[in-house]
């Protein structure tokens, strides 16, 4: 099991935080205001630690230094970005994802290599897609057969510069499309994996254990 650092404890922090406590995993939610805590159920086994959510502090009482993922889903677009920098570039976290209200920013922040989700009714299922383990390969769309899927592919950092036709060699998955600064983009022959990139690619489905596993680690000097 995996710990998580959530800030914010509104409706989508309570949705996650509850979801993850109930796989197992450990979970610690950080909102400045106290009285947030109360959406949490009773039975809520996790810890609640009240401060700023990019606050040094704040993050190692929560447990950042232990953590596999980060998510920043508090309502405030600047704080939830500083928050998941925080998290990523002083305590190394390899997941993070922060939630954003304003798409006019996402370009910026898929710049700074941060992945984002918009905040709709859904964001609390696409941020855990984003960081649970098990969610590696996010499936979007099934073929009529059920053999196919289109799903996102989530790669270990050391594939950055790898070109996607290495990717597909050494995976053995058609890459159909990457989402590149919020927009979508058909890949060309010589395109290569970029910071921020999200990749969707069509694979068989009894190999997606498989394919996680090859991109969850660095790539073969062979693939690069």
């Amino acid at each position: 099991m995996a710990h998580y650092v959530i800030m914010g404890c509104g409706r989508v922090g309570v949705s996650l935080a509850h979801t993850l406590d109930n796989a197992g995993h450990t979970v610690a939610v950080i909102d400045q205001d106290e009285r947030a805590f109360r959406r949490l159920r009773s039975t809520f086994s996790g810890r609640k630690v009240t401060g700023v959510g990019f606050d040094r502090g704040t993050l190692t009482e929560a447990g950042i230094k232990e953590a596999y993922a980060f998510a920043a889903v508090s309502s405030g677009d600047n704080s939830n970005i500083l928050a998941t920098r925080v998290a990523r570039e002083t305590f190394h976290v390899p997941h993070v994802v922060a939630r954003i209200y304003d798409p006019g920013r996402a370009e910026i922040y898929q710049r700074l290599g941060i992945p984002t989700v918009a905040a709709v009714r859904w964001s609390a299922d696409q941020v855990l897609r984003r960081i649970l383990p098990e969610q590696s390969i996010n499936g979007d769309f099934r073929e009529s057969s059920g053999r196919l899927i289109l799903g996102e592919l989530s790669l270990h950092e050391d594939w950055l510069g790898t070109t996607l036709s290495g990717i597909e060699h050494a995976a053995r998955v058609r890459i159909a499309y990457v989402t590149r600064f919020g927009e979508g983009v058909l890949p060309r022959p010589d395109t290569s994996y970029q910071q921020g990139d999200v990749l969707h690619a069509m694979m068989n489905v009894d190999r997606t254990s498989e394919i996680s596993r090859i991109l969850s680690t660095p790539p073969l000097k062979e693939n690069q």
